[in-house]
């Protein structure tokens, strides 16, 4: 595939089994998700899978909760957080939250803005900026971290229009978050997975200067997992596309490999999910989380289904991939 602006492609696939719709969204505890549902984010606790995912009510998008012992049958629990108050950064949405247990805690680190898009969609929009909560167990309650403030936009860098929250790992001795990080240009957007480091998940991040690889990869979101078999390390990532008018959408799911989290060739990635593979949404596909489930490697991803592009009406599906994974040949 080629794009109109050159932007650059993966010359590899690691093609994922499509298993189709796991949850639907319209369905939630008082009309929570009755617009959609994106951003599935899964993790799992004493045999319980918790899929985080933002759900579209009637006063906006909020991270909501669904629990499941098999991935296929679903109890929705509704929002696990509310919007904040007038003035503050998380006032239009409260999303797509990544979670780390340490010791007892449950951290949390979710994407606030103060803005949205007007009535109904009410998209949540530029900038994307990372709140904190925490608690004692996944299923919450959460408790907001006003006072925590992990890492911020930042003016003349890589993350100058986002800074939102990614997969979090311990290495070499400190957490390292794999965080979207946007500039704007005029009417340019360039994108990519920015690398953030603290010894203190409540305190403050220190940001490498550059991105783990160019802005021009059109990338954002992230999903890590580390194959003891082969050492080495899979980034999951959201691809941005362009459509035949020049409009941006989310085209795929890629992953890149490295034998180091924080050092990664622009070279090494491959499709892992897209129209060609997925076996219900032909041109649009969303934010992916993977979780090893026994011998395989479960993902789960948005989609809104046929051709449509719209970030509305998504809903929740799973995919599957073989382990141990190996790099593409």
């Amino acid at each position: 595939m080629m794009y109109l602006d050159q932007r650059p492609v993966a010359d590899y696939r690691m093609e994922a089994v499509d298993d189709g719709v796991i949850l639907h969204h319209g369905d939630g505890p008082d009309r929570c998700d009755e617009n959609g549902a994106r951003e599935a984010v899964l993790f799992e606790e004493e045999g319980v899978y918790h899929l985080f995912y933002d759900g579209c009510g009637s006063d906006g998008w909020l991270a909501c909760l669904a629990t499941s012992t098999d991935l296929k049958h679903w109890k929705k629990h509704g929002p696990i957080l509310d919007y904040g108050l007038p003035g503050e950064m998380d006032h239009a949405t409260a999303t797509s939250p990544w979670v780390y247990k340490e010791g007892a805690t449950w951290h949390m680190f979710y994407v606030g803005s103060p803005l949205a898009t007007p009535p109904p969609d009410r998209i949540p929009m530029m900038p994307y900026l990372t709140m904190k909560a925490c608690a004692t167990s996944l299923a919450g309650p959460w408790m907001k971290q006003p006072g925590v403030v992990p890492f911020r936009t930042k003016p003349g860098t890589h993350y100058s229009d986002t800074a939102s929250p990614g997969h979090i790992i311990r290495y070499g001795g400190e957490y390292l978050q794999f965080f979207s990080a946007q500039v704007i240009e005029g009417n340019r957007v360039r994108r990519s997975i920015g690398l953030a480091r603290t010894q203190d998940l409540n305190g403050a991040w220190s940001i490498d200067p550059e991105p783990i690889v160019p802005l021009e990869e059109q990338i954002e979101n992230s999903s890590v997992y580390y194959e003891p078999a082969n050492e080495t390390w899979f980034l999951f990532t959201n691809h941005i596309g362009l459509d035949e008018q020049g409009g941006e959408y989310t085209d795929a799911i890629w992953v890149y490999w490295s034998s180091d989290p924080t050092v990664w060739n622009p070279a090494h990635k491959a499709v892992v999910l897209d129209g060609r593979n997925c076996s219900w949404s032909k041109v649009c596909i969303g934010l992916a989380t993977v979780l090893q489930v026994g011998d395989r490697l479960a993902m789960v991803y948005d989609a809104p289904g046929g051709t449509s592009a719209s970030h509305m009406n998504r809903d929740i599906g799973l995919a599957w991939l073989a382990l141990p994974l190996v790099p593409p040949k």
